[in-house]
């Protein structure tokens, strides 16, 4: 996801060689100080006379934990008891807190270091007053639960007693200020609960849903069903003689040509009221050209194109057919996996105040809210600087909400109503019919092996969809899938397809679904070779180096992968051998993804033939030299794991007839429940010494091949399309 700024390449670069960080001065340049007391210390930093002390989370939260890890960073280097830690959620303002998106577990790569020096820069203008006004010099001085203290003569003074003289000094070079070595971390590395969970608990307003600013309206919309379709006319007479309406406005989502609408919103005093006012509008629209795709479609041209030669290459090395030609066997499968839609538990919604000033407020669960006022200002023909973007608590993403198609919606309304805010909240069946789909896909994977069962060549014809020869949103393919970098005979080709679906991330993209296709067909390389797949995967690795990455991304170390590998096989005892009891089944996968190394193992019962259970699942990874809180570490992986088993074995495919996806609510679009989750996710570490990376997203490619080798164990069946079934 290119949710960053321009400033991620060379966060990259310097993170990865050891070096300095990410230079955004800006983004947490210390503020002019404010009100004695209070007193602000940078940025992100409030010391009150209690000495307690406020620290903004600037990114969305969105259940990935960001709001408790990004403080807790902070807090740290600040050297306060995390007792004395508030903790608010900040609007959003990228030129002061730098980059806020919650996207690609960037999260911690990009804030590893400058929050750390926030807090570290913080904490020298505090020893430098207390320097002051003790008259000794500052490194004599020592800190600790938000106190400074002069051993020489015992004297302690308190953060809070500090901070207005503090706030006026000159700040430091953030780039020098001194950081804590790991070893004498108190808050970073130990468990931390959620710093919203007791108010989930209590059902207190935290989510975009529970926003109500005073005199707000309520707003549902008619959306064109045919993805793409635009407003041709609509007759709103029986709409407003129901009780409460207040107004019809067509309106966009920025996703249909400029000047065009792709929707009608119904405004009025309830949203009851204006969702079932919306079933008496008369709405004519514009299809043409979009109301020909279809599922059944996609399929027949997929299959056509798999036996014909890729139009566009990924990644070439070598000769692949004359590789294979050559090879002493050769494995090929076709693999596939469908669209699948995000399914939020909090439906889409945004509130918006259009300012009698021209200013636009928000109340917003967004996951990117700078792109988001990007799209708003482009739509309406506004200045960005004109709004503010309130980020609430997010009720699920996975990505769909890096969208802005609900704040651009909800703009247009705001519009039509000066002075009142307004709520857009869609229904479950706009939400699962408006969705950025996970694109489908279709694999025919061949392999060669020579004499001795290594593999020497591997070609891919992957179809999906795109235009111009290029994919479409989430459906690319990195020319650097393993094991395609360490082949000599290699060939990466895709043909693309038409769509009018609007497709986007979904958790662990591309990732969630080039797992299952390569460690599956992998599996099956190394039965033909007569080993299991983590010994094939150590053979194919070869001697620990680092491979050549793509633009922007980490390369990919052997090393690191091996670890996770040799780890997962020991703790869960791992032996290649097949399971010897009838319907009891092992598989294994493995996968890099978003900077993390993981590889997991599947335990699982096949009763009646069909019916699937997953026991147990191992998971080893490896994200780097340090785990910041290691109970929402445990939670994410867990979570990941589920969402992946989700992915593998429950959730039904996005399907479409004439241009319109079928799908209307839960009942054909199931969500896991909670006696189809493992009875234990089991969980090691494997540290090492690399840059701390995030977890949001890459526990959860791994699992789905897993289950898939171990059905494989379990009956002796090769699944190759998802979601899996045995029935």
């Amino acid at each position: 996801m290119n949710a960053v700024s321009v400033s991620r390449r060379s966060f990259l670069a310097a993170s990865l060689a050891g070096g300095a960080v990410l230079t955004f001065e800006a983004k947490l340049a210390f503020a002019a100080p404010g009100a004695a007391e209070p007193a602000m210390l940078g940025a992100f930093i409030t010391i009150a006379p209690d000495n307690s002390v406020t620290i903004l989370a600037k990114n969305p939260e969105i259940g990935q934990g960001v709001k408790t890890m990004l403080p807790m960073l902070i807090a740290e280097e600040l050297d306060v008891a995390w007792s004395q830690v508030r903790i608010k959620q900040a609007d959003e303002n990228q030129d002061k807190y730098g980059p806020q998106f919650a996207g690609g577990s960037m999260t911690t790569p990009l804030n590893w270091l400058p929050a750390r020096q926030a807090g570290a820069g913080a904490r020298a203008m505090l020893v430098a007053a207390a320097a002051q006004q003790w008259g000794v010099p500052a490194a004599s001085l020592t800190t600790g639960e938000g106190m400074v203290k002069h051993a020489a003569s015992g004297r302690t003074i308190t953060y809070a007693a500090l901070a207005p003289v503090a706030a006026k000094m000159a700040a430091p070079d953030l780039e020098k200020v001194p950081l804590k070595s790991p070893k004498d971390f108190k808050i970073v590395g130990k468990p931390r609960a959620g710093v919203d969970t007791p108010a989930i608990v209590r059902g207190e307003p935290l989510f975009g849903i529970d926003a109500h600013p005073p005199g707000m309206f309520y707003a549902a919309m008619v959306k064109c069903p045919v993805i793409s379709g635009t407003l041709k006319s609509f007759d709103d007479a029986a709409v407003r003689k129901e009780k409460g309406m207040l107004a019809v406005v067509p309106i966009t989502d920025g996703e249909v040509p400029a000047g065009k609408h792709n929707a009608v919103a119904v405004i009025g005093d309830s949203w009851w009221r204006v969702h079932k006012a919306r079933e008496k509008l008369v709405v004519q629209w514009d299809t043409a050209g979009f109301d020909g795709f279809s599922t059944e479609g996609y399929t027949a041209e997929a299959k056509a194109l798999l036996g014909a030669a890729p139009t566009a290459d990924v990644f070439k090395a070598g000769n692949v057919d004359a590789g294979l030609a050559k090879a002493a066997k050769v494995v090929t499968a076709d693999y596939a996996y469908p669209f699948l839609a995000h399914a939020t538990l909090e439906p889409q919604n945004c509130t918006a105040l259009w300012h009698e000033d021209g200013k636009l407020e928000f109340w917003a669960p967004t996951q990117d809210p700078g792109t988001a006022r990007g799209d708003i200002a482009k739509t309406l023909g506004i200045d960005p600087a004109s709004m503010t973007i309130h980020m609430t608590r997010i009720g699920g993403g996975f990505g769909r909400r890096l969208m802005s198609d609900f704040m651009v919606l909800t703009a247009c309304i705001a519009k039509a109503m000066p002075g009142r805010p307004v709520k857009l909240l869609y229904d479950r069946t706009d939400d699962m019919r408006n969705d950025y789909y996970r694109p489908a896909g279709w694999h025919r994977m061949t392999a060669g092996l020579d004499a001795s069962g290594a593999l020497v060549a591997l070609k891919d014809h992957f179809i999906t969809f795109g235009a111009n020869g290029k994919p479409m949103r989430a459906a690319e393919m990195r020319m650097t899938e393993f094991p395609a970098p360490v082949l000599p005979d290699v060939h990466l080709g895709m043909s693309f397809l038409k769509t009018n679906l609007t497709t986007g991330w979904l958790r662990a993209p591309t990732s969630n679904a080039v797992a299952f296709v390569f460690q599956g067909f992998l599996d099956e390389v190394a039965e033909a070779a007569g080993t299991d797949l983590p010994e094939l995967m150590r053979r194919t690795l070869g001697a620990a180096r680092q491979l050549p990455p793509e633009p922007d991304d980490p390369p990919f170390d052997t090393g690191r992968a091996r670890g996770v590998i040799d780890a997962v096989c020991k703790f869960a005892s791992w032996t290649g051998k097949r399971s010897a009891t009838p319907g009891k089944g092992r598989g294994f996968g493995f996968y890099f993804s978003h900077r993390g190394y993981f590889a997991e193992v599947v335990d699982l019962t096949v009763t009646d033939g069909s019916t699937i259970t997953i026991d147990k699942v191992w998971v080893a990874g490896d994200i780097g030299s340090q785990v910041i809180n290691p109970l929402n570490a445990q939670h994410q992986m867990q979570g990941a794991v589920i969402d992946g088993i989700a992915q593998g074995l429950v959730w039904q495919p996005i399907e479409q007839k004439a241009g319109a996806v079928t799908q209307e609510n839960f009942g054909d679009f199931p969500l896991i429940r909670i006696n189809q989750t493992p009875g234990d996710v089991a969980i090691t570490w494997v540290v090492t010494d690399n840059p701390p990376t995030g977890l949001g997203e890459p526990t959860l490619p791994p699992v789905i091949p897993a289950i898939a080798n171990a059905i494989r164990d379990a009956t002796g069946k090769r699944l190759r399309s998802l979601p899996m079934s045995l029935a």
